[in-house]
């Protein structure tokens, strides 16, 4: 793990996940036997949040040097989101794919990154977005940096770096606080950390030719018991669709008639 003292550059890392796209959310299923996503035929994205973590961190390469490395964990057509991170400038790019790793809750999740991150080696900053936009958990971020042993701030709107410290603003529900912690540190950013860069042409064809390298269960020091499906203690035991509400009755009279009405039907439905 590379401390840095001078900022001469940095080594960053961003962790990114493919989510299905919010306008085809309709088109989702599940898995009637694991209660999983059935994503296969479903166009994805990078999630929004993502794309916020790795436009700083470009950001931030440009400020200070070093290198961009984007990780992700998903089925193999989640290279797809890989190559638009690599398109819009990261420099490297890897894969987890296996089997092994479906089914992941944030937990098992959390366990499986931070042992490709320990597997990439230097980095002075691992990026986040807040949360994913199927999950909305928000503890993936956390989860890696408790799991590294990384000072964290969650829900940044902004960034700054000097020698070996990082300051951020960090949003709460009606206000912002200051905190400031050493490097290596672990960060999660919201929208209003910046406006995501379009890919350039050169970028998308560089992107296109990159070798992305796909790490297996068998490539990580990992526990097969907590990984995937297997190593996950939260389980989704039943999805279904709410019924729709009945429609409901407008009550006629005087203010003190309605809610002599009102009354009487809440005390006949038991509701009171």
């Amino acid at each position: 793990m590379l401390f840095l003292k001078k900022l001469a550059e940095m080594n960053i890392i961003v962790c990114i996940k493919q989510v299905p796209d919010t306008e085809s959310l309709s088109k989702v299923r599940i898995n009637q036997e694991t209660n999983t996503l059935v994503r296969e035929g479903i166009p994805s994205i990078i999630n929004p949040f993502d794309e916020n973590a790795i436009e700083e961190a470009l950001r931030l390469k440009e400020k200070y040097g070093g290198r961009i490395t984007v990780i992700t964990m998903g089925p193999p057509q989640a290279e797809e989101a890989l190559r638009k991170a690599l398109a819009m400038g990261a420099d490297e790019a890897v894969l987890l794919s296996d089997p092994a790793f479906a089914g992941a809750d944030t937990l098992a999740t959390s366990y499986t990154l931070a042992a490709a991150i320990k597997k990439v080696g230097q980095f002075d900053l691992i990026l986040f977005g807040k949360q994913a936009i199927d999950g909305d958990t928000a503890q993936v971020g956390p989860g890696v940096a408790e799991r590294l042993g990384l000072p964290q701030i969650t829900y940044v709107r902004k960034v700054e770096i000097e020698n070996s410290k990082v300051k951020a603003e960090r949003t709460l529900e009606d206000a912002f606080e200051v905190v400031e912690t050493e490097l290596p540190a672990v960060l999660t950013v919201t929208k209003e950390m910046n406006e995501p860069r379009y890919s350039s042409m050169r970028g998308v064809l560089k992107a296109k030719k990159a070798e992305i390298p796909v790490w297996k269960a068998t490539d990580l020091d990992l526990d097969g018991g907590r990984i995937g499906l297997d190593g996950s203690p939260t389980q989704v035991i039943k999805i279904f669709t709410p019924e729709a509400p009945g429609k409901g009755e407008l009550l006629e009279g005087s203010v003190p008639e309605q809610v002599e009405v009102l009354v009487t039907k809440l005390r006949e439905a038991k509701i009171i």
